[in-house]
């Protein structure tokens, strides 16, 4: 499904630190259809196309056990608290200050799909949360104190089961979760809003959406399981995984040129000679970048025979090479540039290099690493007659 066109930076929070006593262990890393029940579910949330980032709540075995193969997926995780409203509150810190939207969701209910998830972050939007939920089947009464003797029995039409993902407006979660007793559990946060007096958005959902917390439910989910795979080609949708792309590019040096080097101009008496300007940094990165995710290479989007993109900025082929990464729902976690060239002298432009590939690349400065090398005085490079860079860069998807 292809993602939607984004008005809010979007983040999401999947709650997994239950006991499971119910299931009589961990049900959220209980097998089903052979793998995690957990990794099933926040697929859906990293396949979605919908997210900038998760993060994932987990009981402290867990957290010390899986947590670090979570990281290197790109999934934060967050500690497991004593109640769920804890544990959201511990997850919520962790959510990037840009995200002005939050689905919360139960790591124990693995077959939200995009529609759905895409339909409350659109709710939430605009009423400030919604709530997925289905009709009732089953008439529903009251019962005594007791628990001995039904006492009354609610219209049914009136009454819905409500599930997750809950969406926020980031502003009505933080809200929420202040106003939250200290300590008291709700075993569905959303009930809190009913006391700030904010009405969440009625969101039509499927029974399918079921939360795994008996026997007889893992039995279902194998059910509906089997029943997905045989609808698909593959089976399975792949788990967020990091991968690695290498880059290399070579120009030659010449007098009359700019010298462009990661997108800035650097002064000095000759300029790379190229199709384009010449930017051996960006055409480095761009390559590992796409060789990252099996995408060829730039003279694949850029032929040096097209003769209408002579002198092309090499800014504008890095743009396309991340329209060609977020085709393929891969996300940029790091670049590390060498630059090998007997002259200029590039130590003293690191920093604006770094700078200069961090904002084209949508990156945090942090994920760019910047050196040079000579080749002291042999061949062409060290003759100052060309310049070679190579990258290696690393991406998730």
């Amino acid at each position: 499904m292809p993602a939607r066109k984004k008005t809010s930076a979007a983040e999401a929070i999947i709650l997994a630190g239950g006991s499971g006593t119910r299931m009589g262990g961990d049900k959220q890393y209980l097998p089903l259809a052979g793998r995690p029940m957990i990794e099933w579910t926040v697929e859906a949330f990293a396949s979605s196309g919908l997210f900038d980032g998760i993060v994932l709540a987990l009981g402290p075995e867990n957290l010390k056990k899986y947590g670090p193969a979570w990281a290197r997926a790109g999934v934060k995780t967050a500690p497991a608290g004593e109640t769920r409203t804890e544990s959201l509150r511990n997850a919520f810190r962790l959510v990037s200050p840009g995200a002005e939207l939050v689905a919360v969701h139960d790591g124990a209910r693995p077959f939200a799909d995009a529609a759905l998830i895409k339909a409350c972050l659109a709710g939430a939007e605009a009423a400030g949360a919604a709530v997925p939920a289905v009709p009732l089947k089953d008439t529903v009464k009251t019962v005594s104190g007791d628990g001995k003797s039904f006492e009354k029995t609610p219209p049914r039409s009136s009454l819905m089961a409500v599930q997750t993902p809950q969406c926020y407006r980031r502003a009505v979660l933080a809200g929420l979760l202040e106003r939250a007793a200290a300590g008291k559990d709700y075993s569905d946060e959303s009930q809190v809003l009913e006391e700030m007096g904010i009405k969440a958005a009625v969101v039509p959902s499927s029974y399918r959406n079921i939360k795994v917390t008996t026997p007889e439910d893992l039995i279902i989910a194998e059910a509906f399981m089997k029943d997905e795979k045989e609808k698909t080609a593959t089976g399975r949708i792949k788990m967020p995984v990091s991968r690695a792309g290498f880059g290399y590019d070579i120009h030659r040096l010449v007098e009359g040129r700019p010298l462009i080097l990661g997108g800035i101009k650097i002064e000095h008496t000759k300029g790379l000679l190229g199709h384009s300007d010449g930017d051996v940094v960006l055409h480095s990165v761009c390559d590992a970048l796409l060789g990252s995710i099996s995408a060829g290479e730039i003279g694949v989007y850029f032929p040096p025979t097209d003769l209408t993109i002579m002198g092309i900025s090499s800014i504008e082929i890095a743009e396309k090479t991340l329209e060609v990464l977020a085709s393929k729902k891969a996300r940029i976690v790091n670049v590390d540039i060498t630059i090998v060239a007997e002259e200029p002298k590039l130590k003293p432009h690191y920093e604006a290099i770094r700078d200069s590939v961090a904002k084209i690349l949508k990156l945090d400065k942090s994920d760019v690493s910047v050196k040079a090398k000579s080749r002291e005085g042999l061949g062409d490079i060290g003759h100052g007659e060309a310049m070679v860079c190579y990258a290696a860069a690393s991406v998730v998807k």
